[in-house]
Parts: structure tokens; sequence; C-alpha cells
């Protein structure tokens, strides 16, 4: 739709506006984080566009390198407060690759179970900003209402919310607690059920649906040259899912299917966070039925040497947002030479331009908020 509007504009003399460049960030509300959208508009129209970040580097891969390995795990957990989980799972997953260790095979569905408690929250916290952002409060309440229950999970597993510092090199910190289980099951029962009241809310709002459905369309073969991975890349068509196609831990053994939308416009990349929302709870049933099956006395640890031996490792895993990947040079010593992080939303933010040139500048939020991003991760 905008896209013909900027053909009618241009066979229109009367029409014609000086273009202005409008900075949106480092502190736009629509960011979400520290990072800036350079737009140029002609009247309302976005003709050309550029993202800036680097406002909120840390130095964290430099910081890695002074850092024995185990005292890496709760730095992970920063990388993105919203997966913390994901990324300590992912570094922990290098370390064991570099050093030649399988986990216990109660310890690998323990942390598919972590992950995509971890997937659910990121994406209830993904779906209340999208409320805010399209003008729509009851949707951030009612998506943060039930985002708490699975926040309580997190207590219930390793006695942290955000920053879990859960996952261990060899596997994981502690058992399942008692009772956890019986949690679960309660938690996706309910859950299931107040995910179609969300989408109720969503879905029969008329402002909602026009504001998505044919803004930010990209097509196939711009997702797989941009590099976009995730949901995002999803909505696009792109038939690629890391849990499925290159499986780690125990998901080659559970079933589970990978939503994909052709449109590639913002409401096919909310469909497919949606479904996965739907897919998360039957991942976690399953996996929880095979760690009953396990029994309690099975181990959910092995101990790791301090010293990791030299050479290279290279882990990749999906998450809530796209492929993470982490690159480990090891020189022998009980610390990282090197460890380089590769975040999906790093890369996924570079295709702002081709996402928002075509659109009116009102649209900008809305469709970046389909790449949700995270500025902890993009920054390190």
């Amino acid at each position: 739709m905008a896209r013909d509007l900027m053909d009618i504009r241009a066979e229109t003399d009367e029409l014609t506006t000086d273009k202005m460049w409008v900075i949106m960030g480092p502190q736009h509300p629509f960011s979400h984080g520290l990072w800036t959208l350079k737009v140029e508009l002609d009247g309302e129209l976005v003709t050309d566009a550029e993202p800036i970040v680097g406002y909120l580097h840390r130095g964290w891969e430099k910081e890695c390198e002074n850092r024995s390995y185990a005292k890496i795990v709760p730095m992970a957990d920063r990388l993105c407060y919203a997966a913390s989980m994901t990324y300590s799972h992912l570094y922990c997953m290098t370390v064991e690759k570099a050093l030649g260790l399988e986990v216990p095979e109660k310890a690998q569905y323990i942390r598919v179970v972590a992950d995509e408690i971890c997937r659910i929250s990121s994406h209830l916290m993904w779906l209340a900003a999208v409320g805010t952002d399209l003008g729509n409060l009851t949707v951030f309440l009612w998506c943060m209402r039930e985002r708490e229950y699975w926040m309580d999970l997190f207590v219930r597993l390793c006695g942290a919310r955000m920053t879990t510092n859960y996952p261990r090199i060899g596997g994981v910190r502690n058992d399942i607690t008692e009772l956890f289980d019986r949690d679960v099951d309660r938690c996706v029962q309910h859950f299931e059920k107040a995910l179609w009241d969300i989408i109720a809310l969503i879905d029969d709002s008329s402002i909602f649906l026009s504001r998505m459905k044919g803004t930010g369309i990209l097509t196939c073969e711009q997702c797989v040259n941009l590099g976009i991975t995730g949901p995002a890349m999803r909505g696009n068509g792109v038939d690629f899912d890391i849990r499925r196609d290159d499986p780690y831990e125990a998901y080659d053994k559970i079933d589970f299917e990978v939503p994909v939308l052709n449109d590639g416009d913002s409401y096919s990349r909310y469909m497919v966070r949606v479904e996965e929302l739907f897919q998360s709870c039957k991942i976690i049933t399953r996996a929880m039925q095979k760690i009953r099956a396990i029994g309690k006395n099975a181990p959910y640890r092995y101990k790791a040497p301090t010293n990791v031996p030299a050479g290279t490792a290279m882990c990749r895993l999906e998450d809530p947002r796209g492929e993470s990947l982490m690159y480990l040079v090891a020189d022998g010593s009980g610390k990282p030479y090197r460890l380089k992080v590769r975040s999906p939303i790093f890369t996924n933010v570079s295709a702002s331009k081709p996402l928002v040139v075509g659109s009116r500048i009102a649209d900008v939020p809305v469709i970046m908020a389909m790449i949700d991003m995270c500025l902890g991760e993009t920054d390190r």
C-alpha cells in the first residue's frame, strides 16, 4: 500500500515536497533500548533510513578474556536479560564442545525446558511491547500478567527470575525441584487458554490489523541476503529452525512444528511468534515427560575440567530472536583467548532500511517492533 502511494506521489507534481531527516532515538519509545534510526521523509513517506548502534557497548567480549570459564556463565546472562537462559546455555555448549564433553541426558531435557520457558517469557514481553507501540495498554497488562507465571517457574527451578545463572559447563546447576513438574503442567494448561484471549484482543481490533498487514514487506530473497534469522525470517517464508535442522541437546527427540508464513509483512512475523508460543508449550510438556521417565536419581551434571585444551569451537542455538552463535578460541589456560558472540538482532537490525522505506512514518514503530530489538545483545 505504501509503495503504491510513492508511485502516485512521483507522478503528481503538485505533491512534491522538500525531504527531511528525522532522528528516532537513541531514547525514543519505539526503540526499546539505546539505538537510533535515522529516516528520510518525503511528507509522511519514508524514502531512506539508516540504523545506528553503539550507544550501549560494554566491551563484553574483551572482559571474558580476563575471567575464568566458570565466571563467564553469569556474564552471559547479561547479554540479554529477556533471553538470559539461552545465552548462558549457548556459552556452556560452546565450552563443552571445546572440551569434548557430553552432558547427561537429564540435563539435556532440563535445558530444553528452561530454554522454552525463556522463549515464552521473551515472546510475551515482546507482545506486551507491541501492545503499547500500537496504543493498547490492555495487551501490555495481559501479556505481562501471563509472563509472571513463567517467571515464577524460573524461581522454582533456580531461584532467579531474569538473570538466572542456571546452566553449568557439564549440565545444570541443580536438578528440578520438588513439585516443579506439577507447576509446569498447571502453567501450560492455564497459558494455552489465556493466550487465546490475548489473540482475540489483537485480531479483533481493526487498528492492529490495519497497521500490521501489508507493512514492512520483505521478499524471501531479501531476507536470505540480509542474513535475517528467527521468527522475522520464518515470517518471510524461509523454513529453517536450528532446533529442528541442526538440533542440539534433546530437540531431535521431541516432536514439534516450525511455524512458517509466506506473506512477509509485519502481521506474518507477529503470527509466527504467537504460534511459537503454542509450540513451546508442547515442547515443554513432552520434555517433562522424558524427565519423569529418566527418574530422580539420574545425574544432571558432570564435573568439567578447569582448563580448556588449545583449539577452537563454535556453537549456535535458536534464540527467541534468531540464530545466536559463539566462537571460542582457547589457548590451554583457564581463560578464553577469544570469545566472539554473534547476535541475531545485530544482523536483523541491518534490515531496517528495506523494511521501512516506502512506509509511512507512523508505521515505523510497528515495523521495527516485529524485529523484537534487544540492545544488550546487540551492543556487547
